[in-house]
């Protein structure tokens, strides 16, 4: 792995860990806890579905968005072995199923950035994002994040840069619920043990990271005599 992905996996993980947000809907905007409320109280649909046609594109993306969405955010945070990245942790479904829902409003957002990013790549490099090199796609996002990519009006290039770099934050670390974080991957990356019913005095005391079985989430915690109130 190239040393810039490791700095931008370190700089990803130290701020999940520095701000506490690794507690999982600590992440998690208050928008999305509600929809979970009233889902677990009767509501129509669940929440952490995958889409109908797999994990690639369902809820809001078309395939070609889909496809951008999922490159990009594994740019910012690249997979290596034995530490999983962006689509290891279904990163796409958590963005996809959340512009569905509790971020509908960011929809013409998301459209209007990715319309944006495709210009830049198309002027810079003769290519859409997808079939740039992954040297290449790191430097479109530097200059996203540097605002350079006149292509981009509204939102800016910072804007778009930033929001997406939070939700694949929160689609790495929040609860698994919510369509990301799979298989618990963001939190067996930062040690985070999840809803545990109980912790041993050992548990307590120990300043490693949490690597005891099973790591517990909200819907599995809402499914026993935790959530049955």
């Amino acid at each position: 792995m190239a040393k810039h992905d490791a700095s931008r996996r370190d700089f990803l993980v130290r701020a999940v860990v520095g701000a506490g947000a690794a507690a999982g809907a600590g992440l998690v905007p208050d928008a999305i806890a509600q929809n979970h409320d009233m889902q677990m109280e009767g509501g129509s649909s669940a929440p952490g579905q995958q889409h109908p046609s797999g994990s690639e594109h369902g809820a809001f993306f078309n395939h070609a968005d889909a496809a951008t969405i999922a490159a990009f955010t594994e740019r910012l945070m690249p997979s290596v072995p034995d530490k999983p990245g962006a689509r290891d942790a279904d990163v796409l479904n958590y963005i996809d199923l959340a512009l569905a829902g509790a971020y509908a409003e960011m929809q013409d957002f998301y459209r209007r950035g990715l319309a944006s990013l495709d210009a830049h790549c198309r002027g810079a490099y003769k290519e859409s994002f997808v079939h740039l090199t992954p040297e290449k796609q790191d430097e479109v996002i530097a200059a996203l994040e540097a605002g350079k990519a006149p292509e981009f009006a509204w939102p800016s290039a910072r804007e778009f840069f930033s929001i997406l770099r939070t939700h694949t934050m929160e689609g790495m670390f929040a609860d698994p619920l919510y369509g990301g974080n799979r298989d618990f991957a963001g939190w067996r990356l930062v040690g985070f043990p999840g809803a545990q019913a109980i912790f041993s005095p050992t548990d307590l005391q120990s300043k490693q990271a949490f690597t005891r079985a099973p790591i517990v989430g909200l819907q599995q915690v809402a499914k026993g005599p935790m959530g049955r109130g």
